[in-house]
């Protein structure tokens, strides 16, 4: 009986220690499953249950332009949170429903949906200003989370927001440079890391981990923000004024350097509100649409066409600028000379086609001075002729026109030109004076510039350089040159034809007295041929015997008859150019004893004494007026930065006194230069005389900028032009 007792224990025993053996294994293995193949999951389930993670936005750099003025600019915010399970867990459910709602302006119903929410965090807002952040830490309610975080803010508002872009609500690049230089911007996202009790509630403060986010770099454009104001302000102007459809563009860049010193498209948009439509006509049609798909795709179209930079997106027919390239062509080929004669009679035969000259009666025998003076189709087609397809195709690809500049912006194309083999005699000649093939407003004036700069094609460009928070440079961007072109010589002889086509041509409307400006007008027609839409355009260079800046100006489908490159875009160009030329210190070279000593720019006297606001403009050879009886200035008119004649009057206003909207514009046609004078700034207008040879001494007021009878705002400047009778 005890051997069978024994046995027993034995089998028992031997039974138990494969059970044990078993269970081992299978523990062995589970823990090999859980340490090696779900170790990684179950760790980050687990800190993910007993801590929480707020991400803290970095604060993005600042954009400037070339001399420091802050175009985009980060502004302290704060995002508010919540930890539902916290709220409920303190039955402060409603309560916090309630103040959060009523603070932040929000639906109630919709907090509270989200206090009801099974999780640790939920966002409640971003970008809370400092007084409603403020009001929530007063009212102390658990639960709910500040945490700093940066709002995108542009104190120009318009300025250069084809440039500049903007910023969507997670504070990334959606536009232009901020959408390009994005990761530059951005920086490094911190992060707040909490721990959490079984429950769901948050642990004592000194148990958060606090990881410092780091600011972006700051980026310095190119761009003068004051010759950008001169030239946005005309062109937003002559959208108005000459009711162009499609409307303007414009670029000002410095031709020795590449660097864009303005560039501009309008209608263009505010950047701190980059998503509101401001064309009540446009936003009372989308209201009207009953289907929402159409509504959708309506506002898509119209802020996708807003958004378009048309100076860099956009590619047009050239028209007779192009005629600048194909003088550069023909003279560097050694196909004419300066003394070469073409005859025009109105129209040209090649192949089997006539084509036209917009003189229908001809130009008669020309040079190449006078064919360029008075943009003769018939002759450049003569010289495109000399300079035959291949070399034509050489030189046009070595300008730059069949490929992008690379400028640092998104969306630019590169113009069309003839497919291989489509390039035949016909084209050629069309070609030649600018028609058929299409480029780029960049490329345009990247390419003049290269026939100014000693034929050195240099590449375009935005950005300066890139510093960090401390200042220190990341990165800076030098003049990268492409290639020479032309020679030297040749550079030397188009500046001269250029300054020709302004002083005696059909750009002489872009003359400036005591200034040596070059360039050529264009007018192109729109296909289909026939539809009577065009595009006026001038491209210049000053000053023409040593230039310095270039500038293109583009107007979009301005009404017909009133659409030829000189009769619109011209003078348009001489108003910027005569800005733009005084704001750089230019001094014009005036006949002596000439009494008209040209504009000043207006300097910021707001918020100075009015003793030192008259020392101030008295400096600067301008007259102070003062209103009201305040010790501080708090407004003036014409604005700091503004161009009117020297010896014109500053309005500047204190204590209570404000400016008034308008005021009837007197009539001065048939006064003396000093009678004109004096009848203006009486009238609290700026008065600036045009049309004086060496002296004033019998000149007469023929015409005024603004007609008699019509209003004005106080400080407006208005033109005289005199004559002698």
């Amino acid at each position: 009986m005890k051997h069978n007792s024994n046995l027993k224990t034995q089998k028992r025993i031997l039974w138990l220690t494969g059970v044990l053996l078993v269970c081992f294994v299978f523990f062995v293995i589970r823990i090999s499953v859980i340490q090696f193949i779900d170790g990684e999951r179950l760790s980050r389930e687990a800190i993910e249950q007993q801590t929480r993670d707020r991400m803290i936005n970095a604060k993005r750099g600042t954009i400037y332009d070339r001399n420091g003025k802050q175009l985009a600019v980060s502004a302290d915010v704060e995002t508010v949170s919540i930890s539902p399970i916290t709220v409920r867990k303190a039955n402060e459910r409603e309560l916090c429903a309630k103040t959060l709602a009523e603070i932040l302006e929000m639906d109630e119903e919709t907090i509270l949906d989200k206090i009801d929410q099974n999780t640790s965090y939920v966002l409640i807002k971003r970008k809370v200003e400092k007084e409603q952040a403020d009001a929530i830490r007063e009212a102390g309610l658990s639960g709910v989370y500040l945490d700093a975080d940066t709002k995108r803010y542009y104190p120009y508002n318009n300025i250069a927001s084809h440039i500049i872009g903007f910023t969507g609500a997670d504070n990334q690049g959606l536009l232009g440079i901020e959408q390009i230089y994005d990761s530059k911007l951005k920086g490094q996202y911190g992060r707040i890391v909490t721990a959490r009790n079984a429950d769901g509630t948050e642990m004592p403060y000194k148990y958060d981990r606090y990881y410092t986010p780091e600011d972006g770099a700051d980026i310095t454009l190119t761009i003068d923000v004051s010759i950008q104001h001169f030239l946005e302000k005309h062109l937003e102007q002559a959208v108005v004024d000459l009711q162009l459809a499609e409307g303007a563009a414009g670029i000002i860049m410095d031709i020795k350097t590449g660097e864009i010193l303005a560039m501009a498209t309008k209608p263009d948009f505010d950047l701190n509100a980059p998503f509101e439509i401001t064309n009540v006509e446009v936003q009372e049609a989308i209201d009207a649409m009953e289907d929402e798909e159409e509504k959708s795709r309506a506002t898509n179209e119209y802020f996708n066409k807003l958004w378009r930079n048309k100076a860099v997106v956009d590619s047009y027919e050239p028209g007779s600028t192009f005629k600048i390239i194909t003088s550069a062509m023909a003279l560097e080929s050694n196909v004419i000379t300066l003394h070469d004669s073409f005859n025009c009679t109105g129209s040209y035969q090649v192949a089997k086609e006539s084509i036209g000259c917009w003189k229908h009666a001809g130009h008669g025998t020309l040079d190449l001075t006078g064919a360029l003076e008075n943009s003769c189709n018939p002759a450049f087609m003569q010289i495109g002729a000399r300079i035959g397809q291949e070399n034509f195709y050489n030189y046009y690809k070595g300008f730059g026109f069949t490929q992008k500049t690379g400028i640092e912006l998104h969306g630019e194309t590169s113009g069309l030109f003839y497919p291989e083999g489509s390039f035949n005699e016909v084209e050629l000649a069309t070609a030649s004076f600018g028609q058929g093939p299409t480029v780029t407003p960049l490329q345009m004036i990247t390419a003049v510039s290269a026939v100014a700069n000693d034929g050195i094609l240099v590449k375009p460009h935005l950005v300066k350089q890139i510093t960090d928070s401390n200042g220190t440079i990341l990165e800076s961007y030098d003049t990268v040159e492409v290639r020479q072109v032309i020679s030297s010589q040749t550079s030397e002889i188009m500046c001269g034809l250029m300054e020709s086509v302004v002083s005696e041509g059909t750009g002489n409307k872009a003359h400036l007295e005591g200034f040596r400006v070059g360039g050529k007008t264009g007018t192109s027609e729109k296909l289909p041929r026939g539809s009577q839409k065009y595009v006026a355009s001038f491209v210049g260079i000053a000053p023409a015997d040593d230039p310095q800046i270039a500038i293109l100006i583009i107007l979009d489908e301005p009404p017909a008859g009133n659409h030829m490159g000189g009769t619109i875009a011209s003078p348009l160009a001489g108003k910027i150019l005569y800005d733009v030329l005084r704001y750089m210190d230019m001094e014009p070279e005036l006949p002596e004893g000439s009494e008209i000593e040209g504009d000043v720019i207006v300097p910021k006297v707001t918020g100075m004494n009015v003793t030192e606001a008259r020392q101030i403009l008295s400096q600067s050879g301008l007259r102070c007026v003062v209103e009201g009886d305040g010790d501080e200035v708090n407004t003036q008119i014409p604005s700091p930065g503004v161009s009117i004649a020297k010896n014109g009057t500053v309005l500047v206003y204190t204590g209570d006194a404000r400016p008034s909207n308008s005021v009837e514009v007197p009539d001065v046609t048939g006064k003396s230069f000093e009678e004109a004078k004096s009848i203006l700034e009486n009238s609290k207008f700026q008065f600036h005389g045009v049309g004086i040879e060496n002296t004033t001494q019998g000149a007469v007021a023929d015409t005024q900028s603004i007609a008699p009878g019509e209003y004005a705002t106080i400080g407006t400047q208005i033109t005289v032009e005199f004559i002698y009778p």
